[in-house]
């Protein structure tokens, strides 16, 4: 699973891979309330590849959940 943040006054987003199980997805997400609530001061993401990434949890502007892109193209053509 795919997630993009967008952070205030940042002109990049944050683009994450994460684990596609069930488990790990209901605890993302579980994390992302928590964050935005106000629970939370900081946003602690573990990606697939196993690397931690730490957003403050004021400064999220989105989060957006969706499927990996397997079947991007390059080039020229169909």
């Amino acid at each position: 699973m795919d997630i993009r943040i967008g952070v205030s006054h940042a002109t990049r987003e944050i683009s994450l891979e994460m684990p596609d199980d069930e488990k790990s997805i209901g605890k993302t997400k579980a994390a992302v309330e928590a964050a935005i609530s106000g629970q939370s001061t900081v946003l602690w993401l573990t990606d697939k590849r196993g690397k931690e990434t730490a957003v403050p949890a004021a400064k999220i502007a989105y989060v957006e959940f969706g499927a990996p892109n397997g079947d991007r193209k390059m080039g020229f053509g169909s």
